[in-house]
């Protein structure tokens, strides 16, 4: 019989972050404190029953999405002048100090993933190792978290979306967060990529968030099971040989983490490749909800750094 040879698979949430908790979720919903306020959102990994009873959800929430349909819905006011359909948010951690416009959209999002935010100190405490200039790629950046974090950290940084008003949005986040000199693609992830591969350019960071869906700016159309491993192997291609980081975040229902760890195991050591799962905790109810799962590796850092 064979030996087997276990992976430690960790789970990550975010810290310290004062304007943001979840406070509850179950029955494919979650209760949120998003700043000044209180949202009821569908999530379709919380499968359980919610702990608090539905009439406390519904008696503290400013705001609840109702779906309409497969993609869209409509958000429902819940305290009538209380609710605000745009806010801001900040983060603030001893690594960074962030802030946000949120909105309202018709697809349930706000402008923000809040248990991103563990990947944010991760791209900071990169760029802090690294023994060189930084000069990092945010591909299907959104509005702009991981790139704000790095461009405060003080690395240059390229941001890639395909969606104009995502974009904007993260420039708008650039000037709230007082930061400058971000620049701002409009443009198909893998097109692009494989076009700086060709060119010969190369980044010691490179940040991928890719959507199990999507359209590019000219229709292109997105599937992260079918374009991921071409992607892959363009991105590890740009990146620079002797010192660089790489974060792979995928939330996609079912995909697992040891996929992201099979795209990489075979260029980067057990040391400098961790991979694992993204969670929110609820310390109200003890409930911890699964966001998606992560990889990042690294190469050329100080002895002593972990992901």
């Amino acid at each position: 019989m064979g030996s087997k040879v276990g992976v430690r698979i960790e789970a990550h949430c975010p810290n310290g972050w004062s304007e943001y908790a979840l406070i509850d979720c179950g029955g494919k919903e979650k209760l949120e404190r998003m700043g000044s306020q209180l949202l009821i959102r569908p999530e379709p990994q919380a499968l359980w029953s919610p702990r608090l009873p539905r009439e406390e959800w519904m008696k503290r929430a400013h705001w609840r999405f109702e779906q309409q349909g497969a993609h869209g819905g409509q958000w429902i006011p819940l305290k009538g002048k209380d609710s605000r359909s745009e806010w801001t948010l900040n983060y603030q951690t001893p690594a960074l100090n962030l802030r946000f416009r949120l909105a309202l959209t018709s697809f349930k999002h706000i402008g923000i993933f809040p248990e991103q935010a563990d990947n944010w100190e991760f791209v900071a405490r990169s760029i802090k190792a690294l023994q060189q200039p930084a000069k990092v790629l945010n591909l299907f950046a959104y509005t702009g978290g991981a790139s704000l974090a790095a461009r405060q950290a003080g690395a240059d940084v390229v941001h890639l979306d395909s969606v104009r008003q995502v974009v904007d949005w993260a420039h708008e986040n650039m000037t709230l967060s007082r930061l400058d000199g971000i620049r701002w693609v409009l443009e198909d992830a893998r097109k692009f990529v494989a076009r700086e591969r060709k060119r010969g350019n190369h980044y010691t960071g490179v940040l991928l968030d890719p959507p199990a869906y999507g359209l590019g700016p000219s229709g292109e159309r997105w599937k992260l099971e079918d374009q991921i491993h071409a992607l892959m192997d363009d991105v590890r291609a740009i990146l620079e040989p002797n010192a660089h980081f790489l974060l792979v975040n995928a939330y996609s229902l079912g995909l697992s983490s040891l996929v992201l760890r099979n795209f990489l195991s075979d260029v980067y050591p057990e040391d400098r490749l961790h991979t694992g799962e993204l969670y929110l905790p609820t310390p109200e109810t003890g409930i911890a909800l699964p966001l998606g799962v992560f990889a990042r590796a690294w190469t050329g850092m100080e002895t002593g750094f972990r992901g």
